[in-house]
């Protein structure tokens, strides 16, 4: 029986929520589907772009199953038109005979005016497109790129020294405030 307004003593009927099952993280957008862990180590990264990666039905499945690996794999512009190279996604576990290839070229979606201003980055001497992170947006895959110049040697090896001296700046700020 609904509360009314005129007798506030009749309790109301509550709609019991049923909860809906928790989605994967991945498909729901939570976490990525893949990051490509070495472009930092091995590049200098700036500008970031998103794209859209034009994919297969049994590709976009494999990616929600985790199966989808950057660290290859790089940009290319050509003719006005972007695409994605050694990009490995493995096949679907339920796929059939039309299942996708692994290494397939993958075009990238993207505005005129972004590939115009890529084309231009990339044609200095040193530059490439290298891909970070692969992730879904609103249900659809999105593909994050970078700008990037390599890294010598002695460039990883001065992050490396970085990265020590900050772990431990950090451990003893801790070890400090446990006093």
């Amino acid at each position: 029986m609904p509360r009314s307004l005129s007798n506030p003593t009749v309790p109301a009927v509550t709609k019991v929520a049923t909860k809906a099952k928790d989605r994967d993280p991945v498909a729901a957008g939570q976490r990525d589907a893949s990051f490509n862990r070495s472009a930092s180590f091995n590049y200098f990264l700036s500008d970031r772009v998103e794209a859209g990666v034009a994919l297969r039905g049994t590709e976009v499945k494999s990616i929600r199953e985790g199966k989808a690996n950057l660290k290859d794999a790089y940009g290319l512009l050509k003719d006005g038109e972007a695409f994605l190279l050694n990009a490995h996604i493995g096949p679907f576990s339920h796929g059939n005979a039309m299942n996708h290839e692994a290494l397939r070229t993958r075009k990238l979606l993207l505005h005129r005016k972004e590939i115009a201003k890529l084309t231009a980055a990339t044609n200095q001497k040193g530059y490439t497109l290298i891909p970070v992170r692969l992730y879904f947006k609103n249900g659809r895959v999105k593909c994050e790129l970078a700008l990037a110049k390599g890294k010598q040697d002695w460039d990883k090896r001065e992050t490396e020294r970085k990265r020590e001296a900050d772990k431990e700046t950090k451990a003893a700020i801790a070890r400090s405030q446990r006093r």
